[in-house]
């Protein structure tokens, strides 16, 4: 009698105990809830950015679900009159293993790898866009297969068989796929080495030109500007060829023509009507002065078609747009340099709050010049810089009507406007945050107060290599001559004419034959009747006056 009594009154107990763990539980998952739903989600959605809310979203059950499960089963392991079947324990511990692999692959695959593509279009480097589809494909199976591994570990399974089956068979699979492990590696290489980026213009061994789209895990992808076409060479294949970069370290392409003119023509005068010829073409390059005085003299007759008149007209403005956008960088690198001279004076000793504000001051003028007005804002009791586009007159919109001028080139491709307006745009984005970093750095300098200059420096520097490079005096033209000739009934002088045509990339890679076929021609037509003027003879043919090769 006395023995059931006690029995009920024991199961009553436990029955109690379960209800208020139970109660606990159930209390304690509200609370989360409720901070999770109602306290966080609010706040979160005042930030600028939706990083924190997405994190939030994506965490939010899975906190919940683990949650509720490691509190009920830490209270009832407490509990000495609750024992809890192991098999119960080990489905439990599976659980939670699969909930946090799952939350795992969505935390990097919605949060980490959504934020990393948007810097990686944002970002100069090469390697991030590489690697970042080789991340999304192999780390949620490598996350999976990890928690597939513990899952069969909780329930108490010897893996050491597994790991030497497993063991064997991927040195079978490497052996077999020995071909496959080499592109890999190949391209793992490629991408450490970084020899060329996205959208370079290469040369193959075998004469073929092309475009680099994108290096894969397996192949790299080129189109093929002669064939339209794309191919795909693997990556070792690649790695073991000798290539020629067009594209560095300069876009501009390097042509050289080379013409015979008799020995009796005016060799001064000769080399001078090609000079100016060249330079007029308003796709080369050379001294922008020198190009507007001679652009309206050259490629504009009454046998001009309508296309290459517009052409010329289109070039004329867009060479004054550029020339505006060349004086503003001149003027903008001054200010820098100005403010470097400023910040090496005041950094010695270190810099007072005065001389702070007075370099912000001096700065502010510079970012006015680049076209943005400083706003700063005061968020969670820190101080964030932001900029906004307000001078018309600024770098940025000079910057601007110069590609939407240069999009108007009849030679024009549909993508090479959106090529041209894409890489400006870019450009932009990429000067916006780094003067935005710079300022953010000099309006709280702490330890960096000495290193200040080297970061406006490294602006300057990055303004002309990365930005908009200037015109250097080995992208003139030169007429060079070459030697004598002699054909068996005259002499010919040997003339090698060398320029630089302004972007590689454009037109399917063939604007620097057009360029230079329509050099050839101009010449020959100026040749033609400047030659017959010189010496007065109008029998003499005009196929033999000049010779190309």
């Amino acid at each position: 009698m006395l023995e059931n009594l006690w029995h009920q009154v024991h199961t009553m107990n436990t029955r109690g105990l379960i209800l208020t763990s139970l109660l606990i539980t159930a209390l304690g998952t509200g609370l989360l809830y409720v901070f999770l739903f109602y306290i966080l989600r609010p706040i979160f959605r005042q930030f600028e950015r939706d990083i924190a809310i997405v994190t939030l979203k994506v965490s939010a059950y899975p906190t919940l679900i683990i949650f509720s499960i490691l509190s009920l089963k830490i209270t009832l392991n407490n509990l000495a009159a609750v024992k809890i079947l192991p098999v119960i324990e080990h489905i439990v511990t599976a659980i939670i293993i699969i909930i946090i692999s799952y939350w795992s692959v969505q935390l990097f695959t919605r949060v980490f790898i959504y934020y990393l593509k948007e810097y990686t279009q944002q970002s100069e480097a090469m390697w991030d866009d590489v690697l970042l589809p080789i991340l999304s494909a192999v780390v949620p199976v490598l996350i999976f297969t990890l928690g597939g591994v513990f899952v069969i570990s909780s329930f108490g399974v010897d893996l050491t068989g597994i790991w030497v089956t497993l063991g064997g068979a991927t040195f079978v699979l490497g052996f077999a796929l020995q071909d496959i492990l080499a592109n890999f590696f190949s391209g793992i290489v490629l991408l450490i080495d970084t020899p060329f980026r996205f959208g370079d213009i290469l040369l193959l061994e075998d004469g073929s030109i092309g475009m680099l789209r994108r290096i894969g895990i397996r192949v790299t992808e080129l189109y093929i500007f002669s064939t339209h076409c794309e191919i795909y060479i693997p990556n070792s294949v690649l790695q073991g060829q000798k290539i020629t970069n067009l594209s560095r370290p300069t876009s501009l392409y390097h042509h050289v023509i080379s013409i015979e003119i008799p020995s009796d023509c005016q060799i001064d005068e000769s080399k001078n009507l090609i000079e100016e010829i060249v330079l007029a073409h308003p796709d080369t390059l050379g001294d922008m002065d020198l190009k507007l005085e001679v652009i309206d003299e050259y490629y504009i007759s009454k046998d001009s078609d309508r296309d290459l008149i517009k052409q010329q007209k289109v070039g004329k403005s867009r060479l004054l747009a550029e020339q505006a956008v060349d004086l503003k960088l001149q003027e903008i690198e001054q200010g820098l340099e100005a403010l470097v001279a400023t910040m090496q004076f005041v950094e010695k000793g270190g810099m007072s709050s005065e001389e702070i504000e007075n370099v912000q001051q001096e700065y502010q003028g510079v970012v006015e010049l680049i076209g943005f007005q400083v706003l700063e804002e005061n968020k969670n009791n820190r101080s964030v810089i932001n900029f906004e586009e307000t001078n018309q007159e600024g770098l940025i919109e000079l910057i601007r009507d110069w590609y939407r001028i240069w999009i108007k080139d009849p030679n024009f491709l549909d993508e090479d406007e959106s090529y041209i307006s894409g890489e400006w745009e870019r450009k932009i984005n990429l000067l916006k945050r780094r003067a935005q970093r710079l300022s953010q750095k000099i309006s709280n300098p702490q330890a960096d107060e000495t290193r200040l200059d080297d970061d406006v420096l490294e602006l300057i520097k990055w303004m002309k290599e990365k930005l908009k490079a200037p015109r250097k005096k080995w992208q003139e033209p030169q007429i060079k001559m070459n030697g004598m000739k002699h054909d068996g009934s005259d002499y010919y002088i040997e003339l090698d004419i060398t320029f630089f045509v302004d972007e590689i990339k454009l037109e399917d890679g063939k604007r620097g034959d057009r360029v230079r076929s329509q050099i050839n021609q101009e010449i020959f037509r100026h040749f033609k009747n400047t030659y017959l003027n010189w010496h007065g003879v109008q029998e003499k043919p005009v196929d033999n006056i000049l010779q190309y090769r």
